[in-house]
């Protein structure tokens, strides 16, 4: 279910965005992100982002079975991601007024939440 978007203008990374949106996560709530937030565990400490090896340090198997393990569970978000991608305001170039985006984009994600209670 698609609860809490926020968008930019532009180009932005995706942490950066999580950071200037203001957004705080609850104690209880379990965050599965991706590589792109790897900072994400000094604002929720019951966050989970895969390692990431880097030039010197290589994954050691048990780093590998964690980011399995992750994918695992992330793969739900990830298709989420696509059913919205379907609607194309994701995908492609957004020509419209940028002040309607958002509402747009939370009319689709009322009609995807919609679809999952059928």
């Amino acid at each position: 279910m698609i609860v809490c978007t926020e968008f930019a203008n532009g180009k932005c990374h995706d942490f950066k965005l999580f950071i200037k949106s203001g957004i705080h996560l609850r104690r209880n709530t379990v965050a599965i992100v991706d590589k792109g937030y790897l900072g994400i565990h000094f604002f929720s400490s019951s966050s989970f982002a895969p390692k990431k090896k880097s030039k010197n340090n290589p994954l050691t198997k048990q780093d590998k079975q964690w980011n399995r393990e992750l994918a695992r569970d992330r793969v739900l978000n990830e298709h989420v991601i696509g059913q919205v991608k379907k609607f194309k305001i994701v995908s492609d170039r957004y020509r419209n007024r940028r002040k309607r985006f958002n509402l747009r984009f939370n009319l689709i994600a009322g009609i995807y939440n919609f679809e999952l209670q059928n």
